[in-house]
């Protein structure tokens, strides 16, 4: 195989044709459930692009291979994982898990061939092109560039990236990653090296020395034996095999064309062999699209993540000018009034394709007429499937074909043109003769909707492992890494809104046990009666874990005496106001701030004082006229009832030792239990009324719960060097009051500065709070109520009145009774990436003990086994939104093409 290059310079790239190609790596955009104002507005940025774009440019889509050991590397990343053996435990657990699965990334590259200002040096290059060709031949090396064609050559490079630059990320490749996609178009089907590797190295690049670019030897990578219908590679036990089969069966069995196999019109795949073995490989020619697609079913590129196999993609476009294409529109029109009249005179009459032509070609016309910036792309698009043997790479071939046809899209796997599709994949290759009759014309808003440049992955670069995206056919992990974001100005906090049972409580473990494991801080309120959080975090965390029953009132939570000062008084101060239900501006406020406030600047200030001063207050000591002194007496009445209740002893006993915000709440993973507090029901917290005549049980626990958070909160804050995570489950008891919802509040504003975030559980988007906007990470889960699927899609920011996503919310996540389907999800990233995703517990004994709640379910068998099975490809039994094959339409659209 000849390599279609010679030099490389940064990321130009001189080819053996003569023309020098630049090279980008381009990030993709928006995602496979944004909302349609959103896919327009991204459609938008698209189309730009390819406006802009002119000449002949061409797009790779490549599918590389992901490493198991390359995704360990990405959980351990900016810890120090050797002295964490809890984290290092998990990483190799998720290693065991990864090994041997079908992992990779898709990876998008555009390349644009450059001309130099008055084409003096396209000349040049054109003629060492030529001595190129006949140095190959005589055993001498390529000849040099000189520095200033590099100069010039980079310059037009850094022009075309700024014309370019419409919205979309383009970063220049590296030397390395140019010759990866190389290595990467030979190894399909075998172990191929790493993309991370390429893009960390710094290998393969020319220098300019002394007035020459010199370019190192690129002679290994063209050691590849391209065999097209190639066998496969037999052992002599196999070989021996079947000469003696051959020798039983006699003579004459077999036409010549079949004696040594099947028939070479039946091995359309192309044999790679390199030092690295032999790969198999189909590549096929889109030859035809439907004339008209919904947009929302156009981006066939994007869809093919969803197959349970990787496919690479090459689309070599040449973008046509609005008035070259209108003449190109015009002269097809004349051909097709010709045929018109030549089937006139016929018996049969007109065909009816030529009618429907002939309206394409109109309303091509009129939307090439309404603006002078329209260009048409004639493109030829190339998808190629691949395997270790000829079989694996056959059916995945025929599979796609099939799977196309579904969305009336013809793809087709042409005899003898296999090798000149490969080479379409390299970079700096010319674009062979053979190929145009694979073109395709379509304009430029027709072209972005093909999906080529659309985002498909969810999730963080760095982080724990959660589980793996059901957006890709095959393995792609998702990780999380909530202590990463207040480093990349973003929030940490997470909402997680489902309905029971369908996986909130299990996420918010994963992520609690994580954060404790990677050297940050998780402090728990754990509300359920069967400490279910205490229970793993002593299994999880063992002797990193501190258990803190508030209910049986071993510590004092007492905030005058755990902060003291004006922290002290404050909190104090919101704590009782809601334990009395009075309002901090009434003038029984102001008798409680003006005795909260005389403790605190004396002498050992405790809540069981502040009863003093009330009680002194009301006896008439002091200046207290009579309204200040009847009410300093109800409510010294009030809180001596509430004192002498065996719930409130953690606030009003002077006796018990304070809660050490250093010590006791410096533990890896706290867990403060509150089994035994109860709450008022949820419909009290719209009357006032209602929930003053709830029993007092109840009006203590919704107080003293908000104290345990507010306490919590200061302890987050305390050390904003070291992460700490706040998780609190059904937050309805905190956010439902105003002093609770500005709890959460000050969290939501202020945990980044102080390296925090919170974890908030609900049933509802609303229980959230008013602030939940300000949650970077978003996650719903299974909502079987319409109307609270709905408000949860708008809680993702995607368009709630989308019938197939509400489906997909209420029937299609986790349905009930599926085995292998728990912990589906939506989750939406800091990145405002959303994608669907299965929650997948690692295979660590101490996190898999405790972690499950689902009665009768034993923990060795409560997770699914982590395999590509248990992953619904499309069309799995559940899944709605997105199940159709790739190209499906629905509606007729704009989005429109012709072959």
């Amino acid at each position: 195989m000849r390599i279609p290059f010679r030099h490389i310079a940064g990321h130009v790239v001189w080819s053996v044709s003569g023309t020098v190609w630049a090279v980008w790596n381009v990030a993709p955009v928006g995602g496979r459930y944004v909302p349609l104002r959103v896919r327009d507005e991204l459609l938008g940025r698209v189309t730009a692009l390819v406006r802009s774009l002119g000449g002949s440019p061409r797009l790779f889509g490549l599918a590389a291979r992901v490493d198991p050991g390359e995704v360990a590397q990405q959980m351990v990343e900016g810890v120090e994982w050797e002295r964490l053996p809890a984290w290092a435990e998990t990483t190799a657990a998720g290693l065991d898990l990864l090994a041997g699965q079908e992992m990779h990334r898709r990876t998008l590259w555009l390349a644009v061939p450059l001309s130099s200002s008055g084409g003096r040096l396209d000349v040049a290059s054109t003629a060492s092109a030529m001595w190129s060709e006949l140095s190959d031949h005589l055993g001498m090396r390529p000849s040099p560039v000189s520095a200033d064609e590099v100069v010039q050559y980079t310059e037009q490079a850094h022009r075309v990236q700024a014309e370019l630059g419409g919205g979309l990320a383009l970063r220049p490749a590296t030397a390395a990653e140019i010759v990866w996609m190389v290595q990467h178009a030979v190894h399909r089907g075998l172990e191929e090296p790493l993309l991370a590797d390429a893009a960390e190295s710094s290998l393969y690049g020319g220098r300019v020395h002394n007035g020459e670019l010199r370019s190192p030897s690129y002679a290994d990578l063209g050691q590849v034996r391209l065999c097209e219908g190639g066998r496969a590679v037999k052992s002599c036990q196999d070989e021996g095999s079947e000469r003696a089969a051959k020798k039983r069966a006699g003579r004459g069995g077999q036409p010549w064309w079949r004696k040594d196999g099947a028939s070479p019109l039946l091995r359309r795949w192309l044999q790679v062999e390199c030092d690295a073995g032999t790969g198999y490989q189909a590549h096929l020619a889109l030859a035809e699209i439907p004339a008209v697609r919904a947009v929302e079913s156009a981006d066939l590129l994007a869809q093919l993540e969803s197959l349970d196999f990787p496919v690479d993609f090459t689309v070599d476009m040449q973008v046509i000018g609005a008035q070259r294409a209108k003449e190109q529109v015009q002269r097809k029109k004349k051909e097709l009034l010709d045929q018109a009249e030549q089937y006139g005179a016929q018996p049969t009459g007109m065909p009816h394709s030529l009618p429907t032509a002939a309206g394409d070609l109109v309303e091509e016309d009129a939307r090439l007429s309404r603006t002078s910036v329209e260009v048409e792309v004639q493109s030829v698009t190339v998808l190629t499937v691949w395997g270790p043997d000829p079989v694996t790479c056959d059916a995945r071939a025929r599979a796609l074909v099939s799977l196309l046809s579904g969305g009336d899209y013809r793809a087709v796997r042409p005899h003898g043109m296999q090798e000149a599709l490969f080479s379409l994949g390299l970079p700096a290759s010319p674009r062979p003769a053979v190929v145009r009759e694979f073109t395709q014309h379509q304009l430029s808003e027709d072209w972005a909707a093909f999906g080529a440049l659309t985002n498909t992955g969810v999730g963080d670069p760095t982080g724990m492992m959660v589980g793996v995206d059901l957006d890709c056919g095959t393995i792609r992990p998702v990780l999380i890494n909530l202590a990463d974001a207040p480093q990349r100005n973003a929030s940490a906090s997470i909402g997680i809104v489902g309905d029971l049972g369908a996986g909130k409580s299990v996420l918010e473990k994963l992520l609690s046990s994580g954060v404790a494991d990677r050297g940050g801080r998780a402090i728990v309120i754990d509300r359920t009666p069967i400490r279910e959080w205490a229970s793993f975090g002593k299994s999880a965390a063992g002797s990193r874990c501190q258990v803190i029953d508030a209910a049986r009132a071993e510590l004092s939570i007492d905030p005058l005496r755990v902060f003291g000062g004006s922290v002290g008084a404050r909190y104090a101060l919101s704590y009782l106001t809601l334990q009395l239900g009075i309002g901090p501006m009434s003038a029984a406020g102001a008798v409680l701030h003006h005795a909260v406030e005389e403790v605190a600047s004396g002498a050992d200030p405790s809540m069981a004082r502040v009863l003093g001063v009330l009680a002194g207050m009301a006896s008439g000591s002091g200046a207290a006229g009579g309204s200040r002194r009847e009410a300093a007496g109800t409510m010294s009445d009030l809180l001596r009832i509430v004192g002498s209740n065996p719930l409130a002893s953690m606030v009003f006993d002077p006796d018990l030792p304070p809660v050490s915000l250093e010590g006791d709440l410096g533990a890896d993973m706290v867990v403060v239990t509150t089994a035994g507090l109860t709450l008022p029901p949820r419909e009290a917290f719209a009357d006032m009324e209602v929930l003053r005549q709830q029993p007092l049980e109840a009006l203590i626990g919704r107080a003293v719960l908000y104290l345990i958070a507010a306490i919590a909160r200061q302890a987050a804050f305390s050390d904003p060097s070291r992460f700490c995570l706040v998780a609190m489950d059904e937050c309805y008891w905190l956010t439902s009051s105003a002093e609770g919802s500005a709890l959460v509040h000050e969290l939501l504003h202020d945990g980044r500065k102080h390296g925090a975030g919170c974890a908030l559980g609900a049933h509802d988007f609303e229980e959230l709070g008013k602030d939940a906007g300000l949650l970077a990470y978003k996650v719903l889960a299974r909502t079987s109520d319409h109307a609270r699927a709905r408000r949860g899609l708008e809680f993702l920011g995607l368009d709630s009145d989308d019938e197939d996503l509400v489906r997909m919310v209420t029937t299609g996540l986790s349905p009930v009774g599926q085995v292998g389907r728990d912990g589906e999800m939506l989750l939406r990233d800091p990145r405002m990436q959303v994608g669907r995703i299965k929650v997948h517990v690692p295979p660590v004994p101490r996190i898999e003990d405790a972690i499950f709640t689902t009665p009768g379910v034993r923990p060795a068998t409560a997770a699914a086994p982590f395999t590509k099975g248990s992953v619904p490809g499309p069309g799995a039994p559940g899944e709605d939104a997105g199940s159709r094959p790739p190209g499906v339409s629905g509606t007729p659209s704009r989005a429109r093409g012709r072959s």
